[in-house]
């Protein structure tokens, strides 16, 4: 690998695969790019999608990528919104061999949080899309899947029933900023946590609407660009 290596980094959805590809100092090199996710989204499906991609932005040198599940060590344990196929699938393994390069696989939202956090206090990641991510840290160092989402939230809802895409799209964009408040009070008296960053793909809905200075909004770029921060931050 060459000392200033560029990364392709990709963010897998429930919705839309997503890449892009930046220099040595995390800058983006290329515009981002997308497709919608297969279906079924079965790890060969999304890995066709992928090697297409990847024929629209430049060369790279590495590979990351941001995963909606629980990922050990590249290896996918859950994907609730994707195939029932991936459990067990080594996809930093099948990258590698596919693409010819080192390829690094964390959690989707642990991802996003390597490049947006501050690295002081207790910080929280929420990840607004098909499904509900987060991440937590504290001074910089990941909990790693915390997967907060399919926890029970309230009465028999969990937090990704509870905000997730088809919540929005059943009782509507007003009600749903309503619950993610909820949502941010209730994580904010658990956690404690010093900041709350959110991201995700739905966090758009959120812009123009007031928050505590503790909470932080990030467009849906940075779920992409936090997967150089997986291989520097390491």
């Amino acid at each position: 690998m060459k000392e200033s290596p560029d990364t392709l980094c990709i963010d897998i959805g429930g919705t839309g695969v997503k890449l892009i590809v930046v220099d040595s100092k995390g800058s983006q090199l290329c515009d981002r790019q997308r497709r919608e996710t297969p279906h079924p989204g079965t790890p060969e499906a999304i890995i066709e999608v992928i090697e297409g991609l990847t024929t629209q932005v430049p060369g790279f040198d590495r590979i990351a990528v941001g995963f909606p599940g629980v990922v050990r060590n590249g290896i996918i344990e859950t994907a609730a919104n994707l195939d029932i196929n991936w459990p067990g699938t080594n996809l930093a393994t099948l990258l590698q061999e596919r693409l010819n390069k080192p390829t690094r696989v964390a959690n989707d939202a642990d991802v996003q949080g390597y490049g947006c956090v501050s690295g002081e206090g207790v910080e929280m990641v929420l990840t607004l899309g098909t499904g509900m991510g987060s991440a937590l840290f504290v001074d910089g160092g990941l909990v790693p899947n915390l997967e907060l989402a399919h926890h029970l939230f309230k009465k028999s809802k969990t937090y990704e029933d509870y905000v997730g895409r088809a919540a929005l799209e059943a009782i509507g964009k007003d009600k749903w900023i309503k619950r993610v408040e909820r949502v941010i009070s209730t994580t904010k008296h658990i956690w404690n946590w010093d900041l709350l960053h959110l991201g995700g793909g739905n966090s758009k809905l959120l812009k123009g609407f007031e928050f505590s200075n503790e909470v932080i909004l990030h467009s849906n770029k940075a779920g992409v660009l936090g997967g150089y921060f997986l291989w520097e931050s390491h």
